[in-house]
């Protein structure tokens, strides 16, 4: 198989959670622990850092290999889901995995896939986990897919666990309370490792206290220790300021375990995250009369913050492109946005995406009104056609939504 035959047999043949959802989602780690013992535990080999939460983990991911990068650490990323490239979920130095390892890989791991019968997302952890070893990194940051005592990645004994905080999302897989999702994040927590939370959460905090206590890990919450005064990051939001006070924290954990992470090359990992690792679809402006900017907040707390951010923003009209997927609250979310913007209801290009009529119903019952398009990149059409240079379009409501607009956005640059 060539590279696309490749990706189209783990997106066809492989149960993945952002084609079925919940139904993707695997109750143990027996997966994962036989794929990795197939390819000789090639985790064992290279030092992590594990990151779960709620809202953050990507930015939280992005924002430490970024450090680890500019301190002179051949430093491994896996994150999830991709925007546009498969290959965006691994990178090692900023560098995306090549497609001959991709191909190689699912060969090489064929012959195993019937008796193990591993979902998409466990195959495209084996891979990172054999990518890194394969090119001998120093650190892999590594990012929790959903939860974290059942996610694939928990097999790894890291350096230090990072939990930026608990909100309410995956709830038909994590729990329909906050100290039960709470309960799921903190599975990463290991024997003797310390963890840092990001959010002090008077709700969930005997959660990681009580885990943290069972295991003899030391927990620190990162905003009561640290601030980021004097820090600045290239990425924007609002919301990256906590962000950057849980990353903050975790460096001060590893400097204190012996990491040599220099004080000046910490600033300039956090001021030079985008370059130094690609990340897409976080504030991310694509132009500016009339500004348009995307965001990958999904949830309610995610979209709370794009609220409180756009009410920041000077403009003419605000427009907003919005699609969600199914298995979340869509209402939760809505009730939160703005009622004096124009809406583009409109569906991502996944099975999951929820029906824009369905959406478009529940957002006139809370008094958001707007027009239907089947496609992000229609709605994106249309709100660039009614706008004004002095207007800002806001395009979210979807990781989904953002890949798609990323995705069209980039195969017009192509054309040109």
């Amino acid at each position: 198989m060539n590279y696309t035959q490749t990706l189209e047999f783990l997106y066809a043949q492989l149960p993945m959670y952002q084609r079925i959802g919940s139904a993707a989602y695997k109750k143990d780690l027996t997966n994962t622990l036989a794929l990795c013992e197939v390819l000789g535990n090639p985790h064992h080999s290279f030092k992590t850092i594990h990151v779960a939460g709620t809202n953050g983990k990507g930015s939280c991911s992005h924002s430490l290999a970024s450090v680890f990068q500019e301190n002179g650490y051949k430093t491994g990323l896996y994150t999830s889901p991709h925007l546009i490239d498969f290959r965006e979920r691994i990178k090692v130095d900023g560098q995306l995995v090549s497609e001959e390892f991709v191909v190689d890989f699912v060969a090489k791991i064929a012959p195993h896939i019937e008796s193990i019968k591993p979902s998409f997302f466990e195959i495209t952890v084996a891979m990172a986990f054999a990518y890194f070893a394969d090119q001998k990194v120093d650190v892999a940051i590594i990012e929790t897919g959903l939860g974290g005592r059942l996610d694939s990645t928990n097999v790894i004994t890291p350096e230090v666990s990072l939990i930026t905080n608990i909100g309410f999302d995956h709830t038909d897989m994590l729990g329909e309370t906050l100290p039960e999702i709470a309960a799921e994040k903190a599975g990463i927590i290991k024997p003797n490792v310390p963890v840092v939370i990001g959010e002090h959460q008077p709700e969930v905090e005997h959660v990681f206290i009580e885990k943290a206590r069972s295991v003899h890990a030391s927990l620190i919450v990162a905003s009561e220790v640290v601030n980021a005064n004097g820090y600045t990051t290239d990425l924007k939001g609002i919301y990256q300021k906590k962000n950057m006070v849980s990353v903050l924290a975790t460096v001060m954990v590893l400097r204190q375990n012996g990491w040599k992470l220099d004080s000046a090359k910490i600033k300039s990992g956090l001021q030079n995250v985008v370059k130094n690792t690609g990340l897409l679809g976080r504030w991310q402006t694509i132009q500016n009369y009339p500004k348009v900017v995307c965001d990958t907040g999904h949830n309610a707390e995610g979209i709370g913050y794009i609220v409180e951010q756009l009410a920041s923003e000077k403009y003419g009209k605000l427009h907003i492109v919005f699609g969600q997927v199914v298995g979340k609250d869509p209402r939760k979310v809505l009730k939160l946005l703005p009622k004096n913007a124009t809406y583009y209801f409109c569906q991502p290009s996944v099975i999951r995406a929820l029906d824009v009529n369905e959406l478009a119903e529940i957002a006139k019952s809370e008094n958001l009104k707007g027009s239907l398009y089947p496609e992000v990149s229609e709605a994106h059409k249309a709100a660039l056609e009614a706008a004004n240079e002095n207007d800002f379009i806001f395009v979210g409501g979807s990781t989904f939504v953002v890949a798609d607009l990323l995705s069209y956005l980039g195969n017009i640059d192509s054309k040109m």
